[in-house]
């Protein structure tokens, strides 16, 4: 019998907070090393070994069983397991380390898990909601990586290489969700993930609703990587120069992260400002530790430099 779901469950007990269940979690069941670990909760790699230690010892001493959780108890431990999940998909769409954009067995093993957990709970939108995100996200793989491995972004993708089937399938996932009228943080991004899906292109995507379901979800949750897409989305629509408003309010919370950096890079490239767009590419590439991806933040520092003295020559 498989003991995933069981041991998701466990990890989750009420005698562990969030702060030490999810590290052990993505590490027992997820299979991340620290590192990963650190990089996907936004905290220093020391931090997580401790917690993870301490979160073992105290399974230890508590005797737990390596079972599903009585009915009643599950609701307050679904809310980590979802969020476990989410975590190893995003450590599996876009690897920490490495030569390659993502780790296609930790996708694999988070969409088996939560496939799994939507067959024990058809009823709970949330669980429908975050199974939809990962299949509509998981479609793009195939167009996510050129021939040599290099990471192709959303807007220069080949869409026909898309995984049709997935995307059906997420799709139907997120309509029947929603139509519960319980939409929450899982379900709002894979109505997102789905407008994608739907563009024929970049330019064909209806931003303004994207801004509007962003505009919700900051509004229930305190994730400033949900604010860093917010203010992206706000830059399609309303201009360049109001998403890099948006944000230098994230300066504090995301200092040293390097998606901030590449995300205002992008902005300032989106507004002609080319030599400072340059100088962002090039700050996160060193910081980002995932080989596919520096090499294409490097590309696009290339480009915008290039921009930038073409503007020069004018």
């Amino acid at each position: 019998m498989d003991d995933s779901l069981p041991l998701l469950f466990m990890c989750c007990h009420p005698a562990l907070t969030p702060a030490y269940a999810i590290p052990l979690t993505l590490r027992a069941v997820g299979g991340l090393t620290t590192a990963e670990i650190a990089r996907a909760l936004l905290l220093p790699e020391a931090a997580i070994g401790k917690r993870i230690s301490r979160a073992k010892q105290r399974i230890t001493e508590s005797g737990m069983p390596l079972q599903m959780p009585a009915t009643n108890e599950i609701p307050q431990r679904l809310r980590s397991v979802l969020h476990i999940l989410y975590l190893v998909f995003n450590e599996g769409h876009t690897a920490t380390t490495g030569p390659a954009v993502s780790r296609a067995d930790l996708t694999a093993e988070a969409i088996r898990l939560a496939r799994l957990l939507y067959q024990a709970m058809p009823g709970e939108p949330e669980a429908a909601g975050l199974l939809a995100l990962m299949l509509l996200t998981e479609a793009r793989r195939p167009a996510r990586t050129g021939p040599h491995g290099e990471l192709i972004p959303l807007d220069e993708q080949d869409r026909t290489r898309w995984d049709q089937d997935l995307i059906a399938g997420g799709t139907a996932l997120i309509t029947a969700a929603l139509r519960q009228q319980r939409a929450g943080y899982y379900q709002l991004q894979a109505a997102i993930a789905a407008i994608h899906d739907e563009a024929t292109s970049t330019a064909d995507t209806d931003w303004p609703q994207i801004l509007a379901i962003y505009d919700l979800l900051a509004r229930i949750s305190n994730n400033p990587m949900i604010r860093l897409n917010q203010a992206i989305a706000a830059a399609m629509v309303h201009g360049p120069e109001t998403g890099l408003a948006m944000l230098r309010l994230l300066e504090t919370e995301l200092a040293g992260n390097h998606r901030l950096d590449a995300v205002r890079a992008h902005l300032l490239d989106m507004a002609g400002r080319h030599g400072e767009a340059a100088a962002g590419y090039t700050a996160a590439a060193a910081r980002v530790t995932n080989e596919a991806e520096q090499n294409y933040l490097h590309r696009r520092s290339a480009a915008a430099q290039a921009a930038a003295r073409g503007d020069a020559s004018c």
